[in-house]
């Protein structure tokens, strides 16, 4: 068989059991232990089937490997349920450690601890709040949708929560900013409503706690210096308190204002962000 072949039929997404519904006979690879500089941690896994795949081990020569070995096991021509495979010169990669697999077929057994994993998985999973769904609000849920955080869009506006992920969950409320307050520590919070006088009052209750991972506002410079006048002048807040806000959204370094670009780069803030405040509270 080819490497063509072999990497053919990769199916995305984000929900193995759509996967295991239309490819029933996989073989479930996983990450078992590691040394050195490897590509993917302990825990990772994908699913193999003749032919197609779901989810990656780390890509390159290492998974192509990996993907031949599973198919071996699968069709009944050969393979091995353990592997320890060298990262370097001897199959031309150079992250210069090991990685350990383990191959199991996938059985009823299995996709119950895969679905206990999943279920884990999720309740750890970062939080993220997009006040807001219009052009760039749907634009960041999707840009959001594929990563691995939980994500709730807030709307005032009913028809604006049609078009979302999926994966997305949704909130319809006639004050959202007092939503803010029961927000977990940790989160990251957006603001991009269509209301400026609404992004301000949600921002002013964000910006009240010193917990929140990232609170981010669309806007512009001028905006930024309007809301710095209005929350000490009229909401009583502190200047000190915009250290914590990000407005704009999305950075300067790239001028672009098309609601994907502003997204994607967004997107990168709040990942660092979540980041950040991860190492903060484990430190």
């Amino acid at each position: 068989m080819t490497r063509r072949e072999i990497l053919s039929g990769f199916v995305p997404g984000s929900d193995f059991r759509a996967f295991l519904a239309l490819q029933p006979e996989a073989i479930l690879v996983e990450i078992t232990g590691t040394q050195g500089s490897t590509p993917r941690e302990t825990g990772t896994f994908m699913l193999v089937s003749a032919s197609s795949l779901w989810g990656t081990v780390g890509g390159g020569q290492f998974e192509f490997i990996a993907i031949g070995n599973a198919r071996e096991l699968l069709g009944g021509t050969g393979g091995t349920d353990i592997m320890d495979i060298p990262l370097g010169p001897e199959i031309g990669q150079c992250c210069g450690g090991r990685t350990q697999l383990r191959f199991r077929r996938v059985t009823d057994a299995v996709k119950d601890e895969l679905e206990k994993k999943q279920e884990s998985e999720a309740e750890r999973l970062p939080e993220v709040y997009v006040f807001g769904a219009g052009h760039v609000g749907r634009a960041l849920a999707a840009a959001l949708a594929p990563l691995p955080l939980s994500v709730t869009v807030i709307e005032t506006r009913r028809d604006e929560l049609a078009n979302l992920p999926a994966s997305t969950k949704s909130l319809l409320l006639p004050m959202p900013e007092a939503l803010v307050k029961d927000i977990p520590a940790g989160a990251a919070l957006v603001i991009l409503t269509h209301d400026h006088a609404l992004d301000f009052l949600i921002a002013c209750e964000a910006l009240v706690r010193t917990d929140l991972a990232y609170t981010g506002m669309i806007g512009s410079a001028t905006k930024r210096a309007t809301f710095a006048n209005w929350l000490s002048r009229e909401a009583g807040g502190e200047r000190s308190w915009l250290e914590r806000l990000t407005l704009p959204i999305g950075g300067s370094s790239v001028k672009d204002k098309r609601p994907e670009v502003i997204a994607a780069m967004t997107a990168a803030e709040i990942l660092t962000a979540l980041a950040a405040y991860r190492d903060r509270s484990s430190s």
